[in-house]
C-alpha cells in the first residue's frame, strides 16, 4: 500500500512577497506584482516589464561569501526552501538524513551566470573565466545547494520540463515518500530568467505581452484581449512528509498530495496542442492515480498563461475531462497577478493550491474583463469567491508538450 503524503512547509520568493502569508494576503485582495524592469536596461527590448523581484536580498539566510556563489535561482531555492523548513518546524538535526531529500524543478537554471560569464570569455578571454562557472549554472545546482545546506542524504534530484518543472518535481518528490524511499522531502521549483537573453528571446518569438500602457494588466489568463504572458522569476517550495512522521511530531498540515498526472503532447516544441488532448490526458492519469472522480475537484489553479492558444486549450481539455462539472469548478489563474514564473510557476501554484484549501477562499483571476466565448468556464474573475475547498488541481503545461498536474486533498477529506 501506498504511503500517505502531506504537506507541512511553505515558502515563496516572487515579485509580490517573499513571505507566504503577505503573499496569499496580496493575491487575494488582487495586487499585481508587475513593474517595469530596473535590473539591466530595457530601451531596446520589444518589452519593458515583468516580474521582477527588486530588493531582494539573502541576508539573515545565507553568508554573503556563500550566496556570491549561487546564481539568483539558486539564491531563491535556498531562502524559499529555508523558510518552507523553518514553516515545517523540522529540525533535520533530529532526523534520519538518509531518509530526507530534496527534489526541485527548474526550466532554465544559472541563466544569469551563463550571460555574465559568456561577456567575461568575449571581452576578457577564457582566463577570465569564473571558477564557479559551471557549479552557479548547472539546472541541479539548486537541489545540490539545499541538500548541502540542511545535511541531507536521501533522494536528491532535479527535474527541467520547462513551466512543468516544479509540478513534475512535486510529483515525483511525492512518490519517494509514497514508496518509502524517504520520510521528508523538500521540493517545489525555482527561476531566474528574466535576464537580457531570457526577455529577448521570448520577447523575439512573441510569447510575451506587449501591454505597455498597462503593464498591471498585461497578465489577462483567459480574456479576449490576452496577447501574450508576463516574464517572472522566483521561487516556490514545499515540505513534503509522510503523514504519521508529520502526526508524530505534531505537524501543521496544510494538504494531503494525493495524485500525479503527466503526458507530451508530442506535437509543436513551444505551441499548445490545441484541441487539449496532453492536457487532458495529464488531467485524467491524476485523477486516476489519486483514485478521484472529477465530481470530487472544487478548484483548479490553472496554467492559464495569457496566451491566445494555450488558455484556449487548457479550456478545452478541462471540459473533456470534467463534463458538466466544469461549469461547477472554481478556477482562476493567479498568473494574473504575479506573471509567469516558467519552471518555478508549479510550486508558487502549488502553494496556492494548498492555502485555497485552509482558507476556503478561492484566489481571484484579474484583468478579466472581456470574456472570450472559447473561455467560458468560471475563472473567479477579478475578486477572490467564498468556497469550501476539498480537493483542488494544479496545471503546469510546458515547452517541449510537457504536461504535469498534481491533486491535494484538505487533511480532513478522504472518501476515495
Amino acid at each position: 500500500m501506498k504511503r500517505r503524503v502531506v504537506v507541512t512547509g511553505l515558502g515563496v520568493v516572487t515579485s509580490l512577497s517573499c513571505k507566504v502569508d503577505d503573499l496569499w494576503q496580496r493575491i487575494c485582495r488582487g495586487e499585481s506584482g508587475i513593474r517595469l524592469i530596473k535590473g539591466f536596461d530595457v530601451t531596446d527590448f520589444r518589452v519593458h516589464f515583468g516580474g521582477e523581484i527588486q530588493d531582494f536580498s539573502t541576508d539573515g539566510y545565507i553568508p554573503h561569501k556563500e550566496a556570491k556563489r549561487l546564481d539568483h535561482f539558486a539564491q531563491y531555492a535556498m531562502v524559499a526552501g529555508m523558510d518552507a523548513v523553518a514553516d515545517s518546524g523540522l529540525d533535520f538535526s533530529q532526523e534520519d538524513a538518509f531518509r530526507c531529500g530534496v527534489l526541485l524543478g527548474s526550466g532554465i537554471g544559472g541563466l544569469h551566470e551563463i550571460e555574465e560569464q559568456h561577456s567575461r570569455l568575449v571581452t576578457k578571454g577564457p582566463e577570465r573565466v569564473s571558477a564557479f562557472t559551471i557549479p552557479k549554472l548547472m539546472v541541479n545546482a539548486a537541489s545540490g545547494q539545499v541538500s548541502i545546506h540542511f545535511g541531507l542524504r536521501g533522494p536528491n534530484a532535479t527535474v527541467a520540463t520547462a513551466c512543468a518543472s516544479a509540478t513534475n518535481a512535486i510529483g515525483e518528490a511525492m512518490k519517494c515518500i509514497q514508496y518509502d524511499d524517504a520520510d521528508v522531502m523538500i521540493t517545489g521549483g525555482s527561476e531566474a530568467a528574466l535576464t537580457p537573453m531570457g526577455l529577448s528571446g521570448f520577447g523575439n518569438m512573441r510569447a510575451l505581452s506587449q501591454r505597455h500602457d498597462d503593464i498591471h494588466g498585461a497578465s489577462r489568463p483567459f480574456d479576449l484581449d490576452r496577447d501574450g504572458f508576463v516574464l517572472a522569476e522566483g521561487a516556490g517550495i514545499l515540505v513534503l512528509e509522510e503523514l504519521e512522521h508529520a502526526k508524530a511530531r505534531g505537524a501543521n498540515i496544510y494538504a494531503e498530495v494525493v495524485g500525479y498526472g503527466l503526458s507530451a503532447d508530442s506535437g509543436h516544441i513551444t505551441q499548445p496542442d490545441e484541441t487539449g488532448s496532453g492536457a487532458a490526458r495529464a488531467m485524467a492519469n491524476c485523477l486516476k492515480n489519486a483514485g478521484v472522480v472529477p465530481d470530487q475537484v472544487d478548484y483548479i489553479n490553472a496554467h492559464g498563461t495569457s496566451t491566445p492558444l494555450g488558455d484556449v486549450a487548457e479550456t478545452t481539455a478541462i471540459k473533456k475531462i470534467f463534463g458538466d462539472h466544469a461549469r461547477q469548478l472554481s478556477i482562476s489563474s493567479t498568473k494574473s497577478q504575479l506573471g509567469h514564473l516558467l519552471g518555478a510557476s508549479g510550486g508558487v501554484e502549488m502553494i496556492f493550491s494548498a492555502l485555497a484549501i485552509r482558507h476556503s477562499l478561492i484566489p481571484p483571476t484579474i484583468n478579466y474583463n472581456t470574456p472570450d466565448p472559447r473561455c467560458d468556464l468560471d475563472y473567479t474573475p477579478n475578486t477572490p469567491k467564498e468556497r469550501r475547498v476539498s480537493v483542488a488541481l494544479s496545471n503546469s503545461f510546458g515547452f517541449g508538450g510537457h504536461n504535469a498536474c498534481v491533486l491535494i486533498a484538505a487533511p480532513d477529506y478522504r472518501p476515495f
